[in-house]
């Protein structure tokens, strides 16, 4: 649902994780991604028995303190699910998807079209790169084959592939990778 000065909202589901089966259906939640956790109302997840966890404290842009609740939920959007830690939203405050449940969900943001897409395949490290740099590396020495340091996307493998997408170390999901590594993960090899 599209709102004003680029910012938009979803409608999604709460579920309580330990007894899954009931679900409470939140609508026109504001997509927040300068939020780090979200945001739900107290009543709706005491409804579902979430239990609250630990306390956080949370800075206001006038520079008050607010100390909240949080627990764990599992969220449903758009046929996809995930388990995070929301806060327990009182009277007046906003009811919020942060960032770490649409990095969950494995959500973000298309400003364009104002809606969320998904964010492409998750990184993952390469296990045989690792297992060969592994074996050939010695701390605080040269390495046999030499050395290899480059931005690796930890989508792509060690078999001289390039990555899906080009690096962007802006973008979440890339690691800048300083490697000493084997003969197949220098370039040019």
């Amino acid at each position: 649902m599209p709102d004003e000065m680029g910012t938009f909202r979803v409608d999604l589901e709460v579920e309580n994780p330990v007894h899954p089966g009931d679900r409470r259906l939140l609508r026109s939640v504001l997509v927040d991604t300068g939020a780090e956790l979200s945001w739900f109302p107290t009543d709706i997840l005491e409804s579902l028995g979430i239990e609250r966890r630990k306390a956080w404290r949370f800075r206001q842009a006038d520079g008050t303190v607010l100390t909240r609740w949080t627990g764990g939920v599992s969220v449903y959007l758009e046929g996809i699910w995930t388990v995070d830690e929301v806060v327990f939203g009182e009277a007046g405050d906003l009811v919020l998807l942060g960032s770490r449940s649409l990095e969950g969900l494995n959500l973000r943001v298309d400003p364009v079209s104002k809606r969320l897409v998904d964010a492409g395949p998750a990184p993952a490290a390469s296990s045989r790169c690792a297992e060969s740099a592994r074996s050939t590396y010695t701390p605080g020495g040269a390495h046999a084959a030499g050395t290899c340091e480059r931005l690796v996307s930890a989508a792509s493998v060690c078999d001289r592939r390039p990555p899906l997408n080009p690096p962007d170390p802006t973008r979440s999901g890339w690691l800048a990778l300083r490697r000493r590594g084997p003969a197949c993960c220098r370039p040019g090899s």
